[in-house]
């Protein structure tokens, strides 16, 4: 099959009404020789999407349709694709499209620090050409940035794990988590949610902390071991030296909450950020407090091309499957599931469906 000449999408016109999003035409940057077109089935609806579309991370350009944990059929591809793909296959694209290839983070499999790298909307191309996100009828992207989805795995848990499944492990397979290896997940929402069912299967004993006790039985559900809240009069002195890394995935914090959540973790251990706060958020960091800790921080954001493939075949393994709730592709359906997530009222991913009804073909 040629590739397709116009994409449809469903997508911000104007971020002063973001909550708003209208339907649009694009033609996408023409199709280079490693490019893959997906027509798309599914895309789950992240915590990113909420900061792009208000504008909170800057407005690069509009319209904008976001959207980066897609699942969808290939339809076209370019000439030096190879045998990779064939058309009709089941793939998925996260939150990175592209990038250079040539540098020495590419060539060291770590594609995703690329500083070159393209994100799957917001990223103007060199030509001009803006991406768009996975609120659309396709996308195209490079064959590397393109990943098999395991046969047996529903679309719609593959559709999470492109971004906030992949963000959460990640963390996870740099510590090199294994049995009995003692994680906190701070936050038990999308990303959170994801993290506690990837420590679990990796044999972790995991501990879930949030703000109070109303996620308690959630995360029991989810497989949790032990449950922290930060409002019970014991915190933290009760869980001082229990934890070898917390994966924070809560998207807002302060730097008291920070201390006060790092004082559970041994020494030598780490404290790892997964989500970024608003950009009127900023911690200042206490040389002192690391020092008489032996604490360290980090971060990260998804992965590399192969370890998001070993991603979705870990989950295809061990059957994890992401707690979500489908919703048909429209723009008042967008609208409101936006509005639900900044609710909070979802548990604990949107996915949206129903690709067929809305965009032809």
């Amino acid at each position: 099959m040629t590739e397709v000449k116009e994409f449809e999408a469903i997508g911000v016109q104007d971020y002063d009404n973001w909550l708003e999003p209208k339907k649009f035409t694009y033609k996408p940057r023409a199709m280079g020789p490693l490019d893959v077109d997906v027509k798309i089935i599914a895309c789950g609806i992240c915590g990113s999407d909420i900061h792009a579309a208000s504008g909170e991370w800057g407005r690069p350009y509009s319209p904008i349709a976001v959207g980066h944990e897609i699942v969808g059929h290939v339809v076209a591809m370019g000439s030096e694709v190879g045998t990779r793909f064939k058309l009709g296959d089941r793939v998925g694209v996260g939150p990175q499209c592209g990038s250079c290839g040539h540098c020495s983070r590419c060539t060291n499999h770590i594609e995703n620090n690329c500083r070159k790298m393209v994100l799957t909307y917001g990223t103007p191309y060199e030509d001009g050409t803006g991406t768009q996100g996975g609120y659309a009828s396709h996308i195209r992207a490079n064959a590397k940035w393109v990943f098999k989805i395991p046969d047996g795995m529903e679309t719609i848990h593959a559709a999470p794990l492109l971004c906030g499944g992949m963000t959460g492990f990640s963390p996870l397979l740099s510590a090199g988590v294994k049995k009995g290896t003692k994680v906190g997940v701070s936050g038990i929402g999308g990303i959170g949610h994801m993290t506690i069912l990837f420590a679990k299967a990796l044999g972790a004993e995991v501990t879930a902390i949030s703000r109070n006790d109303k996620k308690r039985d959630l995360a029991k559900k989810l497989g949790a071991d032990h449950y922290i809240s930060t409002s019970a009069p014991d915190f933290p002195e009760a869980y001082y030296d229990s934890l070898d890394l917390i994966v924070n995935t809560a998207s807002t914090f302060s730097e008291g909450h920070i201390k006060e959540v790092m004082n559970l973790l041994k020494p030598r251990s780490k404290f790892h950020f997964i989500t970024a706060p608003p950009a009127s958020e900023k911690v200042e960091i206490d040389p002192a407090f690391f020092l008489m800790n032996d604490y360290s921080i980090g971060g990260s954001a998804s992965g590399g091309p192969s370890e998001i493939q070993y991603m979705l075949n870990f989950a295809a393994e061990h059957e994890i499957k992401p707690w979500v709730e489908t919703i048909d592709i429209n723009e008042e359906n967008v609208s409101t599931a936006w509005k639900r997530m900044l609710d909070g009222d979802v548990k604990f991913r949107f996915v949206l469906t129903g690709y067929d009804k809305y965009f032809k073909d």
